[in-house]
């Protein structure tokens, strides 16, 4: 009975380290905006993540209003001042690594990944530098990077220069599962 069952774990990790699509339904994201005046925070753990391990895609999508910070007013003022989440509901990334290594290996990786970032309505290209860790049959990415508000149109009265950031730093945290295989 235990070899069955180690057989059918072995083979169960085994079908899930080579599965080309990997999901992440819970991947961090932290924006942090340190100013003269105070430092703000803004964190989501329900962005949902995407990659395909044989070409390297990769996607994340995240609701903007599910960011939530330490004062209500500052998630308000995000929400409807800077964002406009009714408007732009959502943040999304969409690219590609460019030194894709063997993703069916154990290791700790350094990747480049080159793509679009879109964000309050505007799409910039954006090269990213993140880590991908393969371990015990997961997958796990991180990253951390920053973006300009005036990059994506997101206007900063002059009267708050002193406490919201103009380069935003933004962090991202992703534990993938295998996308299960439809038939």
């Amino acid at each position: 009975m235990k070899k069955l069952f180690f057989a059918a774990m072995l083979l169960t990790i085994t079908t899930s380290v080579y599965s080309q699509v990997w999901m992440s339904r819970n991947t961090y994201i932290r924006l942090f905006s340190e100013a003269p005046l105070e430092n703000i925070e803004g964190v989501t753990q329900t962005a949902q993540a995407a990659l395909n391990t044989q070409t390297g895609e990769v996607f994340f999508k995240s609701p903007i209003e599910s960011f939530k910070f330490e004062d209500a007013l500052m998630e308000e003022h995000f929400n409807e001042n800077y964002l406009e989440s009714e408007k732009y509901p959502n943040a999304e990334f969409t690219g590609t690594i460019q030194n894709l290594p063997d993703l069916s290996k154990e290791g700790t990786y350094e990747v480049t990944v080159a793509g679009k970032f879109t964000v309050h309505g505007v799409t910039k290209e954006r090269t990213v530098q993140g880590t991908i860790v393969v371990e015990k049959g997961k997958i796990t990415s991180s990253s951390k990077f920053k973006v300009k508000c005036v990059d994506h149109n997101i206007e900063i009265p002059t009267l708050l220069v002193k406490k919201i950031a103009e380069e935003l730093e933004i962090t991202v945290k992703s534990n993938y599962i295998p996308k299960p295989q439809t038939k």
